[in-house]
C-alpha cells in the first residue's frame, strides 16, 4: 500500500466515525452554513463538525500547521476533498477569513500577525468582513477616501465603506484605508486589521428587494487601531488589496459550481419537490435546458479543479479570477432562473413553510447582485480582454 492509499483509508475512516449524520446533508438555506466567529449560534451537529475538523486543521488542510492548518501535500488534500464528496459532506466552515485574508496573511503578514489571526481563523473563532468598498468608490476601488492617521502607536481610522458583506456578525475587519493623501490615488493606500468592537465602529444593513442582505454600510468615526495592525508595509497596501482581489473572485465564482454535499444539482432538486413525472417537466426545452446547465455546472466544477491544481503547482491564478468570478455567477443565476421555471406559480411564494416558504423567490432575486459583487462583470469582462484573451485595445 501507498503512503497516499493508506492516507485515503486512514481518512475514510475518520470521516465515517466523525462526520455527523446532520452534516451529510443538502445545504437548502443559509441557516445550514457555519460562518463561525463569536456571535455564531451554532447547531450541536454544526458545533462537532466544527471543532473535529478545526482540531485537525482541516478546515485548511495545506496551510502549514503552525498556523492551525493541517500541514497537507497537495495529493493529501485531494484524497480528503474526494472523502468529503463521497460522504456528500457540508463545508464545516464558510470564511472570508479562509478564503480571501488567509492567503493574504501567508503572502504579506508578519511572523506575529500570522500566529495571531491564522489560527483563530482555522478554528473558526473569529468572522472576518472586507472593508473595501465605498461610496464613490465601487469599481473604481482606488479612488476611496476613508483616512488612517497615524498617531502615536496607533492609526486613527475616519470614514465609510459600503456592501460589506456581514459586517453586522463579523469580528474583525481587513480594510483598504488611505494613509497619503498627497501620492497617486493607487499609492497611499495602506491595509489594516482591527476589532469590529473598537469604539467608533458601527454597522447599518441594507435591505435588498429579497426582503433581506447580507450587506451593510459601515462607518468609522475615530477609531484607533494599533500599528502593528498595519499589514505589510505604509501606502502598499493597493498590491495586497490586489492580490486578495484574485481569491475573492475565485471564491464568488467556485461557490456557484456543483459539488459534494453543499447543494443538490437542478435535477435533484426537482426530483424532490415536484417529480420526474411532473407535467412542467414534460416540457423538452425546459428538460434540455437542465441537462446542459448541470453539464456546464459540472465541466465549471472541474475547470475550478485544474485552475487550483495549477494554483498550487506555483502557476497562480491572476486574471483567470476574472473568468471563473464571470462564469460562476452567470452559472448561478442559471440556477436559480431553472428553479424558477420548475416550480412555475409556487416559485412565487413569498412566505410559507416546509421548502416553498419564499427562499427560492429571495434567492433568485438575490442573484440580481452576483454580476456587482466582487466587481463587476463589464469590469471582469475587459480584464479577461485585456489580459486572458491580450485583445488589442479600442
Amino acid at each position: 500500500m501507498t503512503d497516499l492509499e493508506g492516507f485515503r483509508a486512514e481518512t475514510r475512516a475518520w470521516l465515517d466515525a466523525n462526520c455527523p449524520a446532520e452534516m451529510r446533508t443538502p445545504i437548502k438555506s443559509d441557516d445550514d452554513v457555519c460562518w463561525g466567529g463569536r456571535k455564531a449560534e451554532l447547531t450541536e451537529a454544526q458545533r462537532l463538525w466544527l471543532d473535529r475538523m478545526g482540531a485537525r486543521g482541516w478546515t485548511v488542510p495545506e496551510w502549514p500547521a503552525e498556523y492551525g492548518g493541517g500541514g497537507l501535500s497537495k495529493d493529501e488534500a485531494k484524497v480528503l476533498a474526494d472523502e468529503l464528496r463521497r460522504i456528500r459532506a457540508r463545508s464545516p466552515l464558510a470564511s472570508f477569513g479562509i478564503w480571501m485574508l488567509g492567503p493574504a496573511l501567508l503572502k504579506y503578514g508578519n511572523e506575529a500577525q500570522k500566529k495571531e489571526h491564522l489560527p483563530r481563523i482555522a478554528r473558526g473563532e473569529i468572522r472576518w468582513c472586507q472593508g473595501y468598498s465605498e461610496p464613490g468608490a465601487g469599481s473604481d476601488l482606488a479612488s476611496l477616501r476613508t483616512s488612517a492617521i497615524l498617531d502615536g502607536d496607533d492609526y486613527v481610522v475616519n470614514g465609510q465603506k459600503v456592501w460589506t458583506s456581514y459586517a453586522d456578525k463579523a469580528d474583525w475587519i481587513f480594510c483598504l484605508v488611505r494613509t497619503d493623501p498627497t501620492v497617486a490615488k493607487h499609492l497611499g493606500i495602506s491595509f489594516l486589521l482591527f476589532d469590529m468592537d473598537s469604539p467608533g465602529v458601527s454597522t447599518s444593513p441594507i435591505k435588498l428587494i429579497s426582503g433581506a442582505s447580507p450587506f451593510c454600510q459601515t462607518f468609522f468615526d475615530n477609531v484607533r487601531v494599533p500599528k502593528q495592525n498595519l499589514m505589510g508595509q505604509a501606502g502598499k497596501g493597493w498590491d495586497i488589496a490586489k492580490y486578495l482581489l484574485t481569491h475573492e473572485r475565485e471564491m464568488i465564482g467556485g461557490s456557484d459550481s456543483t459539488g459534494g454535499g453543499m447543494r443538490d444539482g437542478v435535477s435533484q432538486i426537482a426530483k424532490r419537490q415536484i417529480g420526474l413525472d411532473a407535467a412542467i417537466l414534460a416540457d423538452t426545452g425546459l428538460r434540455t435546458d437542465i441537462v446542459r446547465h448541470e453539464i456546464n455546472a459540472w465541466a465549471f466544477a472541474l475547470t475550478m479543479e485544474r485552475v487550483k491544481d495549477e494554483a498550487k503547482a506555483g502557476q497562480g491564478v491572476g486574471a483567470l479570477s476574472s473568468m471563473l468570478k464571470y462564469y460562476g455567477t452567470e452559472l448561478n443565476k442559471d440556477r436559480l432562473q431553472l428553479l424558477m421555471s420548475i416550480n412555475g406559480s409556487d416559485g412565487l411564494t413569498w412566505d410559507g413553510e416546509g421548502e416553498r416558504d419564499g427562499d427560492l423567490a429571495r434567492n433568485w432575486l438575490r442573484t440580481r447582485a452576483n454580476s456587482i459583487e466582487g466587481g463587476t462583470s463589464e469590469i471582469n469582462l475587459n480584464i479577461i480582454a485585456k489580459r486572458v484573451l491580450e485583445l488589442p485595445g479600442a
